[in-house]
């Protein structure tokens, strides 16, 4: 059995995947009594229900003529939370109950108060201020209060005839508008200018990542809640950063004040540099489009009354900007042709937004001459076959494969990675970056959550993050399936970390799902592996193609 492992927990609730190997493709595989195809390497893959109680057990049972061997796999049922009964006792759920201890809040924040209780008792909260009822929500009872309803002595009273129980909710420290803690995020600059040490924000805590932060920027903080940290980017905009990113909170310092100056653009080495001066690292966000981008400057007033243009400069055309609210400006990068990327950084008190120039395409060698990252993705993690081949080990021969057709069709590539060693997810786009790739593929084999029928969910996807990948995912999906003839998945915007770099156009490609038995046999040979990395070649080839078309 390699999924799913023995005495693990199960999130599905009704019927989940099972697969494994019995070693040999002549016996007849039963599980739970359902029978289950081996393939003639002995591999199998069944979607069968769970089986019921708390310790869900499948049995399985081989049988090759006269020989018959039974197992039994127990698993562990993921624990749900259930109505209390009504009736009897007033029974009361004194640890459900929510906000947690330690929050800090501005006063007019919502907070949920939430408990488990009876379904037939009525719950209040009392406060100084007031008292509110909560509503049945779920197996519990819920409200949205202000948060300055919860600074002192709020308790929960629950009662149902002439029982009462009360439950004390945690203390909820109020922070001051006028007079917030200031956090800096992440650790001191590095004094390597190209550093790509960012800071992660996200819109909810433990969400997806959307911003991305300078070390040592510095921030008010608007909350506390578990592991994380509310920061303010500008009056109009809170976002969460993990806890561990942000140094001891400084009370009574005053918040920075950015003025961006007068801007500049100057030329490079394959890129053109817009430089706006002002006092310290704000935080920023850039979006890219068809000969524009559009950079986004939070807890920023734009006081930008000259911006000088270097003469020579081929790519800009012209730089605008608006103050969009009292403290965050937009600055409009005109472009006379697309941009191929970019990097952002505050260096020696001025951002710099660097864009990058495309690079010169042969229409008739597209990849020759070219800089291609190769990423065989993992380890760490990954995912596991049926016969335990693991996706560490699967990717690399197809990454070595794409290097070889790459370079035969003239690319110089750069891998990230050519034995076994682990790598950091982070360190894979750093590398690319620092080599000059044009661009960036990360080679990668899926896998399905719980509960999830892999007999009609499998196929071939592409994922990318930045705005100006899109065009590259559609090239590589397109020759994957042409390629490996599985079914197209389409391409997904997925916030991944080795396809956040902006410096160049970055892909993961996930070819084939590795739990299904047919395709990890697949896998293990030369003829599959030259199919995806045929594919993957093809694709990027289109995509220069096209490029060096819409090259004037």
């Amino acid at each position: 059995m390699v999924y799913p492992p023995a005495g693990a927990s199960i999130a599905s609730v009704d019927s989940n995947f099972i697969f494994g190997s019995i070693g040999t493709g002549s016996a007849r595989l039963q599980i739970n009594g359902v029978d289950v195809p081996v393939l003639p390497n002995g591999s199998f893959l069944g979607f069968l229900p769970l089986p019921a109680g708390d310790a869900p057990t499948y049995r399985l049972v081989a049988v090759r003529g006269s020989d018959t061997v039974a197992s039994e796999h127990r698993l562990r049922r993921v624990p749900q939370p259930t109505v209390l009964p009504a009736g009897g006792n007033l029974i009361v759920d004194a640890a459900s109950v929510t906000p947690a201890d330690g929050l800090w809040r501005l006063p007019d924040d919502l907070v949920r108060v939430s408990l488990r209780a009876a379904q037939d008792a009525t719950v209040e909260l009392l406060s100084p201020r007031g008292r509110v009822g909560l509503v049945r929500r779920g197996v519990g009872f819920a409200a949205d209060v202000r948060a300055q309803w919860l600074a002192d002595s709020a308790q929960l009273m629950v009662y149902r005839g002439r029982d009462t129980v009360r439950v004390p909710v945690p203390r909820v420290t109020l922070l001051d508008e006028g007079r917030l803690p200031l956090g800096t995020v992440g650790v001191a600059p590095s004094t390597l200018p190209d550093s790509d040490r960012v800071v992660v924000a996200r819109p909810v805590v433990g969400g997806t990542y959307k911003w991305f932060l300078q070390p040592g920027t510095v921030l008010p903080i608007t909350a506390r809640q578990r592991d994380a940290w509310r920061v303010r980017l500008d009056d109009r905009l809170d976002v969460w950063v993990d806890a561990a990113e942000i140094g001891t909170p400084v009370v009574g310092e005053i918040r920075p004040s950015r003025v961006a100056g007068n801007a500049r653009v100057r030329s490079g080495d394959g890129y053109t540099d817009v430089v706006i001066p002002m006092a310290s690292a704000p935080p920023w966000s850039v979006e890219i489009f068809p000969g524009r981008l559009e950079l986004t400057l939070h807890g920023v007033t734009a006081n930008t009354d000259i911006i000088n243009y270097a003469t020579a400069d081929t790519l800009v055309e012209r730089v605008t900007w608006q103050q969009e609210t009292n403290d965050r400006a937009r600055f409009t990068v005109t472009l006379r042709r697309d941009a191929w990327g970019y990097l952002a950084r505050f260096e020696r008190g001025a951002f710099t937004l660097r864009i990058r120039h495309a690079p010169r395409v042969d229409p008739v060698r597209p990849l020759n001459g070219l800089v291609i990252a190769v990423d065989a993705g993992h380890p760490p993690a990954g995912s596991t076959g049926p016969t335990g081949l693991y996706e560490a080990v699967a990717t690399l021969p197809i990454a070595e494969r794409l290097r070889g057709i790459l370079e035969s069709r003239g690319a110089r590539v750069v891998m990230t990675r050519t034995g076994p060693t682990a790598l950091g997810l982070g360190d894979r786009p750093m590398i690319a970056r620092r080599a000059g790739a044009h661009a960036m593929v990360s080679i990668h084999l899926n896998a399905l959550p719980d509960g999830v029928n892999p007999f009609t969910a499998h196929g071939t996807g592409t994922y990318y993050f930045t705005g100006h990948s899109v065009a590259m995912a559609r090239a590589v999906q397109w020759g994957m399936v042409r390629r490996m003839g599985l079914r197209d998945l389409g391409i997904n915007y997925d916030n991944l970390a080795v396809v956040r770099g902006t410096w160049m156009p970055s892909v993961l490609c996930e070819g084939a799902f590795l739990m299904i038995p047919e395709q990890e046999a697949a896998l293990r040979t030369p003829e599959f592996q030259d199919a995806y990395a045929t594919g993957v070649a093809d694709g990027l080839e289109r995509f220069f193609r096209e490029r060096a078309v819409s090259q004037p």
